[in-house]
């Protein structure tokens, strides 16, 4: 599987909406408990999921610290993921055992959260993108070199992003700084534009231009079957794509999926 789901421009990991689903069946199990053994699951039930949450999110932080404290402000920026979910879980069961204690509706909800956890972790790998080799194809820099993608030996992030795309826009500051001073490489390769365009973009938001490559044809989107920009590309030294990020990605987001592929050397 890609882990994307498309209905025309609009793109979303399927990670995410198992996330949502997961929520929406707890609220739903919860309002069953409440209303046959307890009225006051409901309630737990809200503080569990806020909860959760919460410790997810700071689980998450606590462990990419370093990329979070080159941007504090992206610890608020949820939209772009990154949460714990055994963390999360953990913290749920915790509200939950508090509030509702050994009643027969405390140990439904636990037993609730243990479940859809469960669930979480099979459709997630179930779902998880498919380990497939890089499509071999030329792009050129902005001095109009060429360069080759697609070749093993060496892992290697590639982002495909347009200057008319606002996450892109949002992300790119980051991306290349992150790129100016990782062992990875990071290539930032436009689709459908032309340098002068891409140059002036860059030229106007005082831009390095170092990581930049240029696809005028959009050929690079079209061999990973991916429409939906920005998309985030980790490729392992064998010349595979090994994970894929849709949409804008956060720094630490960023910088654990390419620890993955320094693992897999």
């Amino acid at each position: 599987m890609d882990g994307v789901i498309q209905i025309g421009p609009l793109a979303m990991a399927t990670d995410r909406l198992i996330a949502i689903a997961v929520i929406w069946a707890f609220l739903a199990i919860a309002g069953v408990i409440a209303a046959r053994l307890d009225s006051a699951a409901m309630r737990a039930g809200w503080m569990a999921l806020l909860a959760g949450l919460l410790a997810a999110r700071i689980g998450f932080i606590l462990g990419n610290l370093d990329a979070f404290t080159a941007e504090p402000w992206t610890m608020f920026a949820i939209w772009q993921g990154g949460f714990s979910v055994w963390v999360g879980a953990a913290a749920a069961v915790v509200v939950i055992g508090g509030m509702l204690r050994r009643k027969p509706a405390g140990l439904a909800m636990i037993a609730t959260v243990a479940g859809l956890f469960a669930f979480h972790l099979a459709a997630a790998t179930l779902i998880a993108p498919d380990v497939r080799p890089m499509p071999r194809l030329t792009v050129t820099d902005l001095k109009g070199r060429s360069l080759e993608l697609g070749m093993p030996g060496r892992p290697m992030v590639i982002n495909l992003w347009a200057t008319w795309c606002p996450p892109c826009r949002r992300e790119m500051p980051m991306l290349i700084d992150v790129a100016q001073s990782s062992k990875v490489p990071v290539l930032l390769v436009n689709q459908g534009e032309d340098a002068t365009a891409i140059r002036a973009f860059l030229a106007k938001q005082g831009l390095a231009d170092g990581a930049i490559l240029t696809d005028p044809g959009g050929g690079l989107g079209q061999a990973v079957a991916s429409a939906a920009l920005p998309t985030t590309l980790f490729v392992n030294e064998a010349g595979e794509i090994a994970g894929l990020h849709v949409g804008e990605i956060s720094r630490a987001a960023l910088t654990a999926g390419m620890r993955d592929l320094q693992r897999t050397q």
